[in-house]
């Protein structure tokens, strides 16, 4: 096979391994050497287990050649955030307190990957302790956005989004606090999705919010990514037709949603989208979520995870926090002296957002909310405050989610769809459709 096989998707990669046109062996080696190549200046991966690879490749491919492929995924090429645990690789959070860490349980996150056939190259570069959103990590070095040079990926699943988008792995996992999937899926022009907070376990994953953190995939196409949800949530992937997918679909709006300035290109984007959307045959709807301020509840949602995560790591390295970042003690310090009234007043708010999710979704499908307030931005400028502002809402409400890209000229913008909490199967089927939601 003479195409470039780190270009192949999900579905191209079954065909081929079905007609024997290629094997996984193939298929990893290839990805082995664009990582080799392209990891110095990307700073994606942060540990590579190509003895690992190989061998998962090679029983890969005695499974395709006998004719018993566990399923449609078998063969496919991973990576994971380096906050899930696999047994004989360091796991470090991205912190240098985790440097020699080493999990005595895989994850189950992975455990379901692994066992349907998906090959693991690696652990991807992340923020640090999870806490942030452009990946610039002190330890492990700053990772680029492979779309401009100098760039975030966003965070805090920078490197995922990093490895996905430059063809060093098919498909990464994620972790989700406040947007960390589909923060770093806008920026990098690819696809991101969480499912219901409750669905899939976060076992085995370093936490930072306990009541807000969620694992997630990263992928390049809808079909993939639907795929690898299905597999994680142990559900089948049932798809409509295309057309059949927007007809009717019920997708609200928010009106606070304007209350966070947009950048033009995402203003435009936003916009676009939703007249895509009645073109395809939606209904469009104003819909009412009270007690919701984007500014205020990123803020509720970011004291939540310094406490949180404080919580964690002061009882996992005591008072002093060896081994983690000034900046990251000073969150966490702060978060920890945080009085009970402060939390409680955060608490409380999370709470009744997530009462009113019935009512929200009571008459419409899915929810319509740009990602981000902006592009990807240099590593020299601060990072805007209001990068979460949209994002967190998911994690606020414990809902599932999925950005996707829309059409830009510059730097990729991104939109998101949210389903009530328990309707993953939803936005799997929409994931497929977006495909060719933009022909």
């Amino acid at each position: 096979m003479n195409q470039d096989l780190t270009l192949l998707n999900c579905a191209a990669l079954q065909q081929a391994y079905g007609q024997g046109l290629c094997d996984p062996v193939a298929v990893t080696r290839a990805h082995l050497a664009r990582i080799a190549q392209r990891n110095p200046a990307l700073q994606a991966f942060v540990h590579v287990c190509e003895d690992l690879a190989l061998q998962q490749a090679q029983a890969s491919a005695q499974r395709w050649a006998s004719g018993q492929p566990l399923g449609p995924l078998d063969g496919v090429v991973m990576a994971l955030k380096d906050n899930i645990d696999v047994v004989g690789m360091p796991c470090t959070a991205g912190t240098a307190a985790y440097a020699q860490r080493m999990p005595v349980h895989d994850a189950p996150v992975y455990q379901r990957l692994r066992d349907a056939g998906l090959v693991l190259l690696g652990k991807l570069n992340m923020h640090e302790a999870a806490l942030g959103a452009t990946t610039d990590n002190p330890v492990y070095g700053r990772c680029m956005n492979p779309l401009r040079e100098g760039y975030t990926p966003g965070g805090s699943s920078g490197g995922s989004a990093a490895a996905v988008a430059d063809h060093l792995c098919t498909i990464a996992m994620g972790t989700d606090t406040m947007g960390s999937v589909r923060i770093p899926a806008a920026y990098c022009g690819v696809m991101g999705m969480i499912p219901t907070r409750t669905r899939l376990p976060t076992d085995g994953i370093v936490p930072l919010s306990p009541t807000l953190d969620v694992a997630g995939p990263l992928a390049r196409s809808g079909h993939d990514l639907a795929q690898v949800m299905a597999c994680l949530l142990g559900v089948s992937l049932a798809t409509a037709s295309d057309a059949n997918a927007w007809r009717g679909l019920r997708v609200g709006i928010l009106p606070q949603t304007s209350e966070v300035a947009m950048a033009p290109d995402v203003q435009a984007a936003w916009q676009a989208t939703q007249q895509r959307l009645q073109a395809r045959g939606a209904l469009l709807k104003s819909v009412a979520l009270p007690d919701w301020s984007p500014a205020r509840n990123r803020l509720h949602a970011l004291l939540m995870s310094e406490w949180e995560g404080a919580d964690y790591w002061l009882d996992a390295l005591g008072p002093e926090l060896p081994g983690l970042s000034v900046g990251l003690q000073k969150m966490l310090r702060y978060g920890a002296g945080l009085p009970l009234p402060k939390r409680q007043g955060s608490q409380a708010a999370i709470d009744g957002l997530r009462a009113q999710a019935g009512l929200l979704f009571a008459d419409i499908d899915v929810l319509l909310l740009p990602t981000t307030p902006h592009t990807s931005f240099a590593h020299t400028e601060a990072a805007p405050a209001s990068q979460a502002d949209w994002a967190c809402l998911a994690n606020l409400l414990g809902a599932p989610a999925l950005s996707f890209p829309c059409p830009s000229d510059g730097l990729p913008v991104s939109c998101q769809l949210l389903a009530a909490p328990g309707q993953d199967e939803r936005l799997l089927a929409l994931a497929c459709a977006l495909d060719t939601f933009w022909d």
